[in-house]
């Protein structure tokens, strides 16, 4: 009877970490696919992410970020990734946002004291017109480092000092372009409207390429020792603005 019992309770075990171990393949999370990425959204929950409720939630198995005329913004919000604070990275994540809308990726990010769901730091813009999406945008920093088809080398400071000295035109000053990856307009034809894009980031070091649909949009080499940031958060963003709704599918990270 005792064998029996026991047969019984190894099978039962089994059984259970047999289920627990579909349920993770099911989720996606924790599982590498055969490139070495992880997917970072379980489809059906908000789980392992951080943000305001009112604008995100989870849909038909995609992370949807929404401002309605009801809940206009006084300051940029983000949802942020609770997993890590990747430091030499790829992230793809398709993305489909409305004509009027305005949101971004940021990385190697930290909180911005004092504002709630905000942070401060490294950003992919992307935008419903296609004006700016592509680019690279430091979120309540340096502003821009690279605008789309550029390929910059970014310096620092030449004495120490507040930032908004070395900004112009919501730009970077110090800002050297050393290259060219085509015109924004030509660069502009590869991005669609309304429509789902892919967003891939490389990060790696103190370089920052940002693709779209497998395109080279901008390329960063960060010099900047004392501004730059070598590892932090990962989140995405509703911006301040007329209501929009953005859309994030299939998010994908791989560390190096």
């Amino acid at each position: 009877m005792s064998a029996k019992i026991s047969l019984k309770v190894i099978y039962t075990v089994m059984a259970l970490v047999l289920l627990m171990a579909g349920s993770c393949k099911l989720s996606g999370q924790n599982v590498r696919d055969k490139e070495g990425f992880v997917q970072l959204l379980d489809g059906k929950t908000l789980n392992g992410w951080e943000g305001d409720p009112t604008y995100w939630r989870m849909e038909n198995g995609v992370l949807v970020g929404e401002i309605t005329p009801a809940t206009l913004l006084k300051t940029n919000s983000f949802i942020v990734w609770q997993g890590g604070q990747p430091t030499d990275f790829e992230l793809k994540v398709d993305c489909r946002i409305t004509n009027g809308g305005n949101s971004g990726i940021n990385y190697r990010s930290e909180p911005f004291a004092g504002v709630p769901y905000a942070l401060k730091g490294y950003q992919a813009d992307i935008d419903g017109r296609n004006r700016y999406t592509g680019q690279n945008y430091e979120e309540r920093g340096r502003t821009t480092l690279a605008y789309r088809g550029q390929k910059v080398v970014v310096n620092g400071q030449e004495t120490p000092g507040a930032l908004q000295a070395n900004i112009k035109s919501n730009a970077w000053t110090k800002s050297e372009v050393t290259g060219s990856l085509g015109t924004a307009e030509s660069l502009q034809e590869k991005i669609k409207s309304e429509d789902w894009n892919e967003i891939h980031l490389v990060v790696k070091g103190n370089r920052l390429q940002h693709y779209v649909n497998g395109v080279l949009m901008s390329d960063v080499t960060d010099n900047d020792a004392a501004n730059r940031k070598m590892t932090g958060l990962l989140g995405v963003q509703v911006h301040v603005g007329p209501p929009m709704k953005v859309e994030f599918r299939n998010m994908r990270l791989k560390q190096l």
